[in-house]
């Protein structure tokens, strides 16, 4: 029964893993709709559960602003700056396993993505030791960073009862990733929803119900993330996983040093994008009336995550695509590939820009009531849409280089568009020019994302696939 099952999957996978037929074969309508099923088959169900998991963080915020406006901005620091500093650099530790798994997959080399997943949770859990001091001294760091005492106290308040949290990366981006590079994505998404419902009803219970207040809403969403972390857990213990999964193995502990280096790339290139809207929250509470500014600004990233997560999901599944592709030595199938994914998701990015600015004045009811911080916010409306329709496009880019190992790359790209150009800009425009928070924005969008994008559109127009491919082939079976 176990190899009917192992042969069942092989024989899906690699139904989803054939090459579209040449013009000869088909015109190229035929062609984009192949390629296309092929990437909503990853990408789908990627944004269901990212969207779901984001949900998550949107629905504590949203209890906790109706508490006050203290109680949003504590809750909007300790999640988007503490909180959101580890998870970008834990995410993009992990998505080394897209390069690696993806490839290992695309090359039949099945055995090797356990061991993987298995590897990349030693870094993590270690990592995640070494960033615990961040949330034990919450409260100093973010005094020193310029926060008012009495944002910084509760926001570290806060981050002590997210400790719990924290862990959850470690163990869950690896567990998403290893299904992802395989094309095991629905079960991210039945997972999702399923933890999206019981987190709304724990919130609800711990605020209405039992009255926990503040510390109810941080404690519901700990419950949560460990929940998914369950699910996902059972899935592939329980045989979901029969062609990759085969237990733990000490061969985990061997060619540490390699995975390191590759997921020290990863994390870098990825933590200095998401850390560059942390960077703005942090900005913003130097502006005058700062606590009004804090919370427009994190209304407007709450908006720009929640549909981030549409982009972060191609980036996901380009980088499968890509990976796959290039593992299985195919480098016009990955070109091909990386053209589609752009093309739908700036069609996306379109849409919810045009949303944006025609309910510029209605969108943050969601999170307050406050007629000033509505004002602000309508004001920053604009720039938001600018935002999400050039997020459509990089992370699209920053999935190819993940796909394709140029990690290290990408990191000195990043580091440059948006730290030495995009950050001080923010501040010319903000802070010396005095327009505000909507001149640290627009610098840091201007100046930086878009800078980013044109660089890395560049490289992937100028790269030589089939010589990527031939590297992949090659290369895959060294990294052990």
């Amino acid at each position: 029964m176990k190899n009917t099952a192992a042969d069942q999957a092989q024989a899906l996978n690699h139904v989803l893993l054939e090459s579209p037929p040449s013009t000869e074969a088909g015109d190229a309508k035929s062609k984009f709709w192949i390629e296309s099923k092929k990437l909503w088959y990853i990408v789908g169900p990627s944004i269901f559960s990212r969207i779901a998991s984001f949900t998550m963080n949107v629905v504590t915020q949203a209890f906790a602003g109706h508490l006050g406006d203290l109680e949003l901005a504590a809750i909007t620091i300790s999640t988007g700056v503490i909180v959101g500093f580890n998870f970008g650099l834990l995410l993009g530790m992990a998505s080394a396993l897209e390069t690696l798994c993806g490839q290992a997959f695309g090359a039949k080399r099945y055995n090797m993505i356990g061991i993987y997943m298995q590897r990349s949770w030693i870094v993590l859990l270690v990592c995640c030791l070494i960033t615990l001091p961040l949330y034990i001294f919450a409260t100093p760091i973010l005094k020193a960073l310029g926060q008012s005492d009495d944002v910084a106290e509760l926001s570290g308040k806060a981050a002590l009862w997210l400790i719990p949290q924290h862990f959850t990366f470690a163990i869950l981006f690896p567990l998403q990733r290893f299904l992802q590079s395989q094309l095991k994505t629905p079960v991210l998404a039945w997972v999702s929803l399923v933890n999206l419902g019981i987190h709304v009803l724990l919130t609800w219970l711990f605020m209405s119900v039992f009255k926990f207040g503040f510390v109810g809403t941080v404690v519901a969403l700990d419950i949560s993330w460990w929940l998914n972390v369950v699910g996902l857990f059972a899935y592939i213990f329980f045989g979901g996983c029969p062609l990759t999964w085969n237990g733990f193995s000490m061969e985990a502990f061997s060619g540490l040093w390699e995975f390191v280096k590759l997921s020290a790339a990863s994390g870098v290139m990825l933590c200095l994008e998401n850390w560059y809207y942390r960077i703005l929250i942090l900005m913003t509470a130097m502006v005058k009336n700062a606590t009004i500014a804090v919370d427009a600004v994190s209304i407007c990233m709450n908006i720009n995550g929640w549909e981030m997560m549409i982009p972060l999901a191609f980036f996901a599944g380009i980088g499968v695509r890509v990976s796959n592709e290039l593992g299985a030595g195919s480098g016009d199938n990955a070109k091909y590939a990386t053209v589609v994914a752009i093309l739908h998701s700036t069609a996306i990015g379109l849409v919810f820009c045009v949303l944006i600015m025609a309910l510029h004045n209605k969108f943050a009811l969601i999170f307050s009531s406050s007629t000033d911080v509505l004002e602000a916010v309508d004001h920053m409306a604009w720039l938001l849409a600018v935002t999400i329709l050039l997020n459509s496009i990089q992370p699209v880019i920053s999935g190819v280089a993940v796909g394709s190992g140029w990690q290290a790359w990408v990191a000195y790209i990043n580091l440059g568009s948006y730290y030495l150009v995009g950050v001080p800009l923010g501040v010319v425009f903000g802070l010396v020019l005095h327009l505000g928070v909507e001149g640290i924005w627009g610098g840091m969008v201007f100046g930086g994302t878009l800078l980013q994008t044109i660089i890395l559109g560049v490289i992937t127009l100028r790269c030589d696939w089939e010589k990527e491919a031939r590297k992949a082939v090659v290369k895959y079976s060294n990294l052990r």
